[in-house]
Formats: C-alpha cells, structure tokens, sequence
C-alpha cells in the first residue's frame, strides 16, 4: 500500500527550468548557442552516467563547493553577446529568478496530507535559496541535497528521504523531471513519476493512490 510522496521542487513544484533559464540566457544577453554546449556537456555528465568522473555540479549539490565558487566557475566559461564573461556573483540567483510556484501541484500536497499521505521534498540544491516560509504546511520532511552531502540520482539520498519519512521505498511515489533520478528511485522499489504537467502527474498520483488530490 502506498503511503507517502517524495517530491522534486524546481521543475515540479515551479514552473519549468528550461523557461527560467531562457528569460535568463534573455536578461543577461548570453551567446545561447554557447550556453547550451556548456551547460550539456556539465548536465550529461552529471545525470547521464557518464564514465568520465565528477564535475562541478556533483560537488555543487552535494555543497562540497560554495555557490559562489560554482558561479565564477560557470561565468568564465560563458560569454554576453558582447563578447565578455558575465557577472558571476549572483549568477545562480538571476538564473533561477523565473521559476514561478505551480499552486495545484502545492494544493496536491495539502490533499494527499489531508488523506494521511507522509511527504518529503527531495531537493538537489544549486546554492539556491527555497522559499520556505509555508512549508510547514506541504512537507512532513524536507531533504536538500547540499545540507546532507547527498544528491540525486545517488541510492543513499533517497534511502535518508525514506528514513527521515519512515517508509520503505516500495510504500513510495517518487515525483521528479530528470529521467535518471525517476530511474534511480525505481530501483529501490519506489513507484516512479516522471513530471511533465501538473495535470497529468495529479492525475496518476489519483490513480496511485486511489483518493482524490485536488
């Protein structure tokens, strides 16, 4: 019987990154086509199972390297279209200033607590700064991965959420946008949901769960 929902924050519970990013890539006047070969090679690497080691990313989400260090990092790799670096501090800040909070995907969370439903934010964290301030509210517990030293897609992380909810992995749902995170809960037995829409992830959690979420 399922019992409780882990749930990813940006591009879940927020409008989607590759939105964000483009009103950043805009706002910050970024060689785009530039951009994008610089931040694949980093992200396949990072969530593709590359066999070419860590990058700055894993140690960005595990909080091995500061956001700040992260920042100067990427800012000296892009270029403006006017042909210099962009600013670095608050680099990461500007880049995730476009996401917006999804509220029927927060009201999914009030219902399936209603209902008796444990759930827990899984979170891989960019330095970022989360607006917590009703969370209390939507989680019973809430897990970022560079206060732990853990991130996703890695087994441990999940197996901490677990733990910190009480549950073991096949009582779960695992809600998230990155294929490999979503392929990674399933191999510890947590019932997997790749998001795309808010609709139709509330719709399959309904049928999950066998109770109403909106």
């Amino acid at each position: 019987m399922l019992k409780g929902v882990l749930i990813d924050w940006g591009g879940v519970l927020t409008t989607g990154l590759s939105d964000a990013i483009a009103e950043w890539v805009v706002a910050e006047r970024l060689d785009a086509d530039h951009y994008r070969t610089v931040m694949r090679d980093l992200i396949m690497q990072a969530y593709g199972g590359s066999a070419n080691g860590e990058n700055a990313i894993h140690a960005l989400e595990r909080g091995e390297i500061s956001g700040f260090d992260f920042e100067r990092s990427l800012a000296a790799r892009l270029v403006t279209t006017d042909g210099v670096p962009p600013v670095a501090e608050g680099l990461l800040t500007r880049m995730f200033a476009g996401f917006r909070r999804v509220e029927p995907m927060y009201a999914m969370l009030r219902e399936a607590r209603a209902a008796g439903l444990r759930t827990c934010l899984l979170s891989n964290s960019w330095g970022n700064e989360y607006p917590r301030q009703d969370w209390e509210d939507f989680f019973d517990e809430v897990v970022i991965s560079g206060e732990i030293g853990m991130r996703k897609p890695e087994p441990r992380i999940f197996e901490h959420a677990l733990g910190k909810i009480g549950l073991a992995g096949q009582e779960c749902v695992f809600i998230d946008d990155i294929e490999a995170n979503i392929t990674a809960a399933r191999e510890l037995g947590i019932v997997g949901v790749h998001h795309r829409d808010p609709e139709l992830t509330i719709a399959e959690l309904e049928t999950l769960f066998g109770v109403s979420l909106r």
